[in-house]
């Protein structure tokens, strides 16, 4: 086969350190464009990048070059030195992240319920719907060590 082709959708969900609530007002939406211009650097496709204070959900397609962490790990690393740089004093995101695969049924859904995450986390906390994804997702995981630094 001379060619490769894939079609990698990707949820990721990462937040602020001990969930602090760093990305208020204009810094949320800026930060969450700046996460989309990481993405088309990395040579994927952000469908929605969204979230609240304390933490982001990311939809995207990722290209077969790089893999979830290294994708991850660059997004966050970049997008930390680019908010850092705007004045916000001690920023950094906390170890980890989950990420989920999403069907091409399901990007509406998803891409919704980015969009609505205001509205969402007046009933659930973070830690709430983190915990919510991993069991709608049969991840297996210790409760201990989901918000460990």
């Amino acid at each position: 086969m001379a060619h490769t082709y894939t079609d990698v959708l990707i949820h990721i969900i990462f937040s602020t350190k001990d969930r602090y609530p760093f990305l208020k007002d204009e810094l949320l939406a800026e930060t969450h464009s700046y996460i989309g211009g990481i993405v088309r650097n990395l040579k994927g496709k952000p469908v929605r990048v969204g979230g609240v204070a304390d933490h982001v959900h990311l939809l995207a397609w990722l290209p077969p070059t790089i893999t979830i962490s290294d994708a991850a790990r660059d997004i966050k690393a970049n997008s930390s030195r680019w908010i850092s740089g705007q004045g916000v004093k001690d920023f950094a995101w906390q170890r980890g992240y989950a990420a989920f695969s999403v069907s091409h049924s399901n990007i509406g859904q998803v891409a919704q319920y980015i969009v609505n995450q205001a509205a969402h986390h007046r009933r659930m906390t973070f830690k709430e719907e983190y915990i919510k994804f991993l069991k709608a997702h049969g991840v297996v995981y210790d409760e201990r060590f989901v918000f460990s630094r």
